[in-house]
């Protein structure tokens, strides 16, 4: 029985399908790099509004109440609140900052109750952005001191 197709016509439909196929997966594979290198720039700009949001609030705090705060969290029970919420960290796996302790810890390494005038990400990464001309993650910090070289506008290398 036959479908209508000629001898020479037959396997054509499968040439142009391995042909599609192909050429969609050079067109992923040009497309997805570039879709993480902007989802980490997101993520980094996400990090600079978070940090610097915490940094201000910590610099409110220590105004106020002539101390820095011994947990984040002392920020949400000033009336008004400093911090809208308690931030986490985007670019860490667990979202957790590695605080900036206002003192340095004893020779125990115990920071319980130290108070916290400032945060950075533990994340390890390179960034895409240039942060206080920096271009590790970990090295952006956001205290309630000024920084020693003001944050500006984030340059993209």
């Amino acid at each position: 029985m036959s479908l209508g197709y000629k001898k020479n016509e037959r396997g054509f439909t499968m040439a142009l399908a391995l042909a599609m196929t192909t050429v969609m997966g050079i067109v992923l594979m040009i497309a997805i790099p570039k879709v993480a290198t902007e989802v980490q720039r997101e993520q980094e700009m996400n990090l600079i509004f978070r940090g610097e949001a915490i940094a201000n609030a910590l610099r409110l705090y220590n105004l106020r109440m002539g101390k820095y705060p011994n947990q984040l969290e002392e920020l949400m029970k000033t009336k008004p609140r400093l911090l809208r919420q308690i931030y986490t960290d985007p670019m860490s796996d667990d979202g957790s900052w590695q605080y900036i302790y206002a003192v340095q810890p004893g020779p125990s390494g115990n920071t319980e109750g130290l108070p916290i005038m400032g945060v950075r990400s533990r994340s390890e990464r390179d960034s895409i952005l240039i942060y206080q001309k920096k271009s590790l993650i970990s090295d952006w910090t956001f205290t309630a001191i000024p920084n020693y070289i003001s944050p500006a506008v984030p340059e993209v290398r």
